[in-house]
């Protein structure tokens, strides 16, 4: 049983790379894994299979985090980007999102937030993504409560979003 621990110990680090670096170029991942959904709950957004997001998380809103002012959902749990995505495609399939679930459904505009600025587009996989300037939305795995913003800048190419929807690269 010992043994067992040590071993699974030994592999986390190798497989937390591993998932980060894939992450870091543009994802062909074709899992069939049971990857989170993106949708969310006031307790952990990343680790729920619902496929459904209600309303109350798809009012976007700003607010003030040790970035600035950044991008997050109606329950306060911080969105990002993935800069390998481009306008209105998103490029983080399969292992990409058991890390990165991506935010599900059509948003709506709350405190701050630019309206002009909010869309959704049709994934490969036929769900609705929420995107913000023409960025799809996503959640990091390692956020564990609304306002942490652990996933900024992870393998260079995840970043919050401003008001303005540009990625803040501190």
């Amino acid at each position: 049983m010992f043994a067992r621990s040590r071993i699974a110990l030994a592999a986390a680090p190798a497989l937390c790379t591993v998932l980060l670096s894939a992450c870091s170029s543009t994802p062909s991942y074709t899992s069939a894994s049971s990857a989170p959904s993106g949708s969310t709950s006031a307790s952990a957004p990343a680790n729920t299979a619902s496929p459904t997001t209600d309303a109350a998380t798809l009012a976007l809103r700003m607010a003030t985090s040790s970035l600035g002012s950044i991008l997050v959902d109606g329950k306060g749990w911080t969105l990002y980007m993935f800069t390998k995505d481009s306008a209105n495609t998103s490029t983080c399939t399969g292992g990409c999102l058991a890390v990165w679930p991506a935010l599900i459904g059509k948003p709506t505009a709350g405190s701050g937030v630019d309206a002009s600025k909010l869309g959704s587009f049709t994934r490969q996989d036929g769900r609705l993504q929420a995107s913000y300037g023409g960025w799809p939305l996503y959640y990091w795995k390692a956020d564990t409560k609304p306002g942490d913003v652990l996933g900024q800048n992870v393998a260079g190419v995840w970043f919050v979003l401003d008001h303005n929807g540009n990625p803040i690269k501190k």
